[in-house]
C-alpha cells in the first residue's frame, strides 16, 4: 500500500500543454492581424521567438527579478524587435488578446486525464504552480481538470515561488498534508523538483522530451501514465 496521500503537480507544461496552446493562440492571432503583411517574419518565427523571450521573462519572475506587469509590457515588443519588426507595428490590444486566448486552450499532455482518473481514486491532488490566479482558473476549467483538484496555491496568493521551500510548506499546510505521505510532480528541474527537493518531499521529474538532468532525481518519466508505476 502507498505512502502517500496527498500528490502536488504543476500545471504548465506538466499536464496543461503550453507550448501547444500558446502555439495555437499565436498562430490565430497572427492571422487575426494579418502579420504576413509585415513581410518580416512567418508564424513559425512569431512562437519560436516568442517561446524564447517569454522563457527569459519567466526566469526573471521565478527568481523575483520582475513582476507580472512587467511579463505583460515586455514580452511582445521584445519579440517584435527580435524579429526585427518595428515595435510601432505590434498591435496595441496583442498581449491582452493574447493573455484571453491562450488560457481558454485545452490541449493536454498525454494521458492527463486519464492519470488524473487513476489517481483521483486514491489519492488528494493539488497544484502548485508559479501563475496568476485568474489565468490558472481559466486554464483548468478549460482543459476540465479543474475538478481532480483540491487545494491550488499560486505564487501570487503568496509572497513565495517554487523553489522557495515556504510555498511547498504552505501548500501542505493548506492541504493538511504531511511531508512523509507527500509527493511533488512537476517538469522544471529548477522550480519543481529542486523546490522539493528543498523542502525534503518526494518527488517525480516529468521529462517528455528526454532532457539531460542536472540533478539525481528520485523518479523520472517520460510520460504521465507511468505514475501508475510509482503511486
Amino acid at each position: 500500500m502507498s505512502k502517500y496521500k496527498h500528490i502536488f503537480f504543476d500545471l504548465d507544461h506538466t499536464l496543461w500543454d503550453y507550448d501547444t496552446n500558446a502555439t495555437d493562440s499565436l498562430f490565430e492571432l497572427f492571422d487575426k492581424h494579418q502579420l504576413d503583411k509585415l513581410d518580416r517574419f512567418g508564424k513559425g518565427d512569431l512562437a519560436k521567438t516568442f517561446f524564447e523571450v517569454n522563457y527569459d521573462l519567466w526566469d526573471l519572475y521565478n527568481v523575483g527579478e520582475i513582476q507580472r506587469p512587467d511579463i505583460r509590457e515586455r514580452r511582445f515588443p521584445a519579440i517584435f524587435d527580435r524579429l526585427g519588426a518595428n515595435r510601432a507595428d505590434v498591435p496595441a490590444t496583442l498581449e491582452l488578446e493574447y493573455v484571453s486566448l491562450a488560457p481558454t486552450k485545452s490541449a493536454t499532455f498525454v494521458g492527463a486525464h486519464d492519470i488524473l482518473e487513476y489517481l483521483s481514486e486514491k489519492y488528494e491532488l493539488h497544484i502548485i504552480t508559479n501563475g496568476f490566479d485568474d489565468i490558472q482558473a481559466i486554464k483548468l476549467e478549460s482543459s476540465n481538470m479543474d475538478q481532480f483538484f483540491d487545494v491550488i496555491i499560486t505564487s501570487e496568493t503568496t509572497v513565495y515561488r517554487k523553489p522557495d521551500k515556504e510555498i511547498f510548506e504552505l501548500a501542505m499546510d493548506r492541504a493538511g498534508a504531511q511531508l512523509e505521505h507527500s509527493m511533488m510532480i512537476g517538469d522544471n528541474l529548477e522550480s519543481d523538483i529542486r523546490g522539493a527537493m528543498n523542502v525534503g518531499m518526494d518527488h517525480v521529474w516529468f521529462n517528455p522530451e528526454g532532457k539531460d538532468g542536472r540533478l539525481a532525481v528520485q523518479h523520472e518519466i517520460k510520460n504521465l501514465i507511468e505514475l501508475k508505476g510509482i503511486l
